[in-house]
């Protein structure tokens, strides 16, 4: 490797001649397109990326090299962020709540939709917005099938969405319907049950819909064996809509974060030390790249590498994994399955960690300094 060389061919090179002693994040932009194209050429409609997921610029610019030109943003912030990458992308503001302000800038940023869940902040919106701009109507269901959902923040039930429908309409504002199943949705009923609810709202407000934005949630590969099925969810949505609207129904939009950033990224990072030969305790943890952990559970793709980038191959042993700080809730759920003969100063490789990682990684107790470089190929 030349000095003045940024791209890496995979993990272990990089591991093997840098050798860090704090965690890294890789990037594949191979990998990063292909999960955009999987969408772009899948998905029966236009594809938004929540920018929440992962706002790095070589994230952003490689979905957009791969076709998307679409992107939900969920604050002036992410609109500048995606602006300056990506000048001539179509913005979608879906955070629900926003200051005066922040509607302002989006304004002056060429936002061209907005969800709202409230009269009151419909109001916010009607007073600053082009006749000209989307106002998509999020509404909620006790529906099942994610790992978390949203309904405790967002999302009007029905009988207020159609009313809240029915005042975007009769002041002339683009009107839509938008939703979100919750994160990590891998029942794709999920997704018909609320189109179909949707058509119902549409149908009572007394408004046709210009367009549907059937949310995020789609899941990204995090435990061993086969990657989640996407093709099942796009054909349900695409069935579903036909069923709830017929042929001539709205346009369909998606705003995926975690499947389209996910499976782009590994993590890597470094056992710091085996306590009596038992728990693990790595450079890194829930305050860092890791800080899904709690909530969306375990991810057992892993590889572990000695110091010189080889894999270990010793017979499985059942560990307890604990981050760097002095937190006793820096851990990770569960146990993993590690090779028996795995040493301090290794590196454990997570696949998969695109989504979240960057994006919520803090520095408490002085950790969480995340390395960022581009690989061609993230396998070691």
């Amino acid at each position: 490797m030349g000095l003045k060389q940024n791209i890496w061919t995979t993990p272990a090179e990089h591991l093997r001649l840098t050798r860090p002693d704090h965690p890294v994040i890789y990037a594949a932009p191979r990998r990063i397109q292909s999960a955009a194209r999987r969408f772009v050429d899948g998905f029966p409609g236009q594809v938004s990326y929540a920018v929440k997921a992962n706002p790095e610029a070589v994230m952003v610019s490689n979905l957009a090299a791969a076709g998307v030109s679409a992107f939900d943003v969920a604050s002036p912030d992410e609109m500048a962020l995606v602006r300056a990458a990506v000048p001539q992308a179509a913005l979608h503001y879906n955070n629900p709540v926003r200051s005066t302000e922040e509607i302002a800038r989006a304004v002056e940023l060429g936002v061209v939709s907005y969800a709202v869940d409230s009269f009151s902040e419909l109001d916010k919106l009607m007073a600053a917005l082009p006749r000209t701009a989307e106002i998509a109507v999020r509404f909620k269901l006790p529906v099942k099938g994610a790992v978390y959902d949203f309904g405790d923040k967002f999302g009007a039930p029905p009988e207020k969405a159609a009313a809240l429908l029915r005042r975007v309409g009769a002041a002339g504002f683009r009107p839509s319907i938008t939703f979100h199943p919750g994160t990590q949705c891998n029942d794709p009923r999920a997704w018909a049950t609320y189109i179909a609810e949707a058509a119902r709202i549409s149908d009572k407000a007394g408004v046709p819909l210009a367009r549907l934005n059937v949310g995020g949630g789609f899941p990204s590969h995090r435990e061993g064996g086969r990657a989640p099925a996407l093709g099942p969810i796009f054909a349900a949505i695409g069935q579903a809509a036909r069923a709830a609207f017929g042929p001539e129904g709205p346009a369909l939009l998606c705003e995926p974060g975690r499947a389209l950033a996910a499976e782009g990224v590994a993590l890597a990072t470094r056992v710091k030390a085996l306590r009596d030969g038992g728990d693990v305790f790595l450079n890194d943890g829930i305050y860092g790249g890791l800080a899904e952990a709690p909530l969306m559970g375990r991810i057992d793709r892993i590889a572990v590498l000695d110091p010189a980038g080889a894999p270990r191959c010793g017979a499985p042993v059942e560990r307890v994994l604990f981050g760097p700080t002095c937190d006793s809730l820096d851990r990770l759920p569960g146990v993993l399955r590690l090779p028996g003969d795995m040493a301090e100063g290794d590196y454990i490789l997570f696949f998969g960690m695109g989504a979240y990682s960057t994006a919520t990684a803090t520095r408490f107790n002085g950790y969480g300094a995340l390395e960022k470089a581009v690989v061609l190929g993230l396998l070691p």
